[in-house]
């Protein structure tokens, strides 16, 4: 087993340790020539490589000294979308805002974008349920008789509904064409969960 190692050690330091004989050495003057030789190449080519910079740049500058080369002014676009008379529409729906929460009251109450801190009632109620927009009138209330088939048969006819208007100071009367309310005081929609009525944005 010692004997082994002895062998294998010495394999080792001849192989790795040892210095190289001369025909090794001159194989290594070889490989430095040809290392010497790529490196000669590889100048070259940078010196090349920087003549052709020079070519370029002189193609450049005959470029631009024609006379031919059109000069024309580049076309800056702005970041915001063009307004055309078509699309005022588009541009006034941007700047519209809904009610949260949104609130029915009676005359007294202010009209306007309801907000926690702002309580106003809103005037551009829409019905989801039937897709009409909500009227509303003011120092009224709908009388006990009212029924579905009146409000679809009748809206939004004013001279029609008021039939069954009653004058009332203060109160406020919401209808569309499947829902109706009577409402006399500030009054949050969310309240009153048999209604389908939303926001239909307000203009700023």
């Amino acid at each position: 087993m010692a004997d082994e190692l002895d062998r294998l050690l010495d394999e080792v330091e001849r192989r790795f340790c040892l210095v190289p004989e001369q025909g090794e050495a001159g194989g290594d003057q070889n490989d430095d020539r040809e290392r010497a030789a790529a490196a000669g190449r590889s100048a070259k080519v940078l010196t090349g490589a920087g003549s052709d910079e020079d070519d370029i740049d002189d193609i450049i500058d005959e470029i631009f000294n024609d006379s031919s080369f059109a000069r024309t002014p580049l076309n800056l676009k702005s970041n915001s979308p063009s307004v055309t008379p078509g699309s005022n529409s588009a541009v006034v729906q941007a700047h519209r805002k809904r009610c949260c929460p949104v609130y029915l009251g009676g005359s007294s109450s202010p009209n306007g974008i309801g907000t926690n801190i702002s309580k106003r009632t809103c005037d551009q109620l829409r019905c989801t349920a039937c897709d009409f927009r909500v009227s509303l009138f003011n120092d009224y209330i709908w009388d006990q008789s009212c029924d579905y088939l009146f409000f679809r048969n009748n809206m939004p006819e004013l001279n029609k509904l008021r039939a069954k208007m009653i004058k009332k100071k203060g109160s406020r009367a919401y209808a569309c064409q499947c829902s109706w309310r009577s409402i006399d005081e500030l009054t949050d929609l969310q309240a009153d969960q048999q209604l389908r009525w939303v926001c239909g944005k307000h203009a700023e």
